[in-house]
């Protein structure tokens, strides 16, 4: 599943730029052009990394990456930091404030999409591997079977893509909308209770009699792998 970045850019054409390599590299793009937006975007869209610069209007971007970081269902999300500051104080009070990485305009495209992979792989080791792990849950991309304490459980394609998305981001809550979005993608048209069905298919697949429910059902909200009760 390709990662999404939320790029949280003013400049209109700066933010075309990234966009479009971001995209050549193989990443999906939400953007926000001003500091509320981005906290808006970061709960609806559950990015798996925010491009967060740091002049921005309404919010700065340092008290965007403060208040991410004070979000439970992001504390752990990856930020990093675009800007034109790059004084070491700055850099620092960037550090400081939350941001995992630092990048300094003028930048090499290049450089920028190689810094984001690194601190996504520190941040999901999980996806550097052919494995991804929960609980006694285990995918071999490689291989493409699933077992669960030992036990091959097989499912359709669109169950494995539905858990595989799930296993690369344990714990998040996601709405139908945005499961349509990252399963079946943006250009196919699905009605939003098609997710449903396969959510019940994918828990009759994974859970045996004797096994927790780990995938969770958020009352007017979505989905979410896990060990709470529905």
């Amino acid at each position: 599943m390709k990662p999404l970045v939320l790029v949280v850019e003013d400049e209109v054409p700066l933010l075309t730029l990234l966009r479009y390599n971001l995209e050549k590299e193989g990443f999906r793009v939400a953007e926000a052009r001003d500091g509320e937006e981005a906290l808006v975007a970061v709960k609806d869209h559950k990015p798996d990394l925010v491009l967060l610069d740091w002049m921005l209007p309404l919010v700065s971007g340092i008290e965007v990456c403060r208040q991410i970081r004070r979000m439970p269902e992001a504390r752990s999300l990856p930020i990093v930091m675009l800007t034109a500051r790059g004084e070491e104080a700055d850099k620092v009070r960037g550090l400081n404030s939350g941001a995992d990485d630092y990048v300094t305009k003028p930048f090499s495209p290049s450089e920028l999409t190689a810094r984001l992979k690194a601190v996504l792989r520190r941040a999901r080791p999980s996806t550097a591997e052919d494995m991804l792990r929960f609980s006694d849950l285990a995918m071999d991309l490689t291989g493409h079977r699933v077992t669960r304490n030992g036990r091959n459980i097989h499912l359709g394609p669109t169950e494995f893509r539905l858990l595989r998305f799930f296993l690369e981001h344990p714990g998040r809550v996601f709405s139908r909308e945005q499961l349509l979005d990252a399963v079946w993608g943006r250009d196919v048209y699905v009605e939003p209770r098609t997710v449903d069905v396969h959510i019940r298919r994918l828990r009759k697949a994974v859970n045996g009699d004797d096994d927790l429910d780990v995938i969770r059902t958020v009352r007017s909200a979505g989905y979410a792998l896990d060990h709470q009760e529905a």
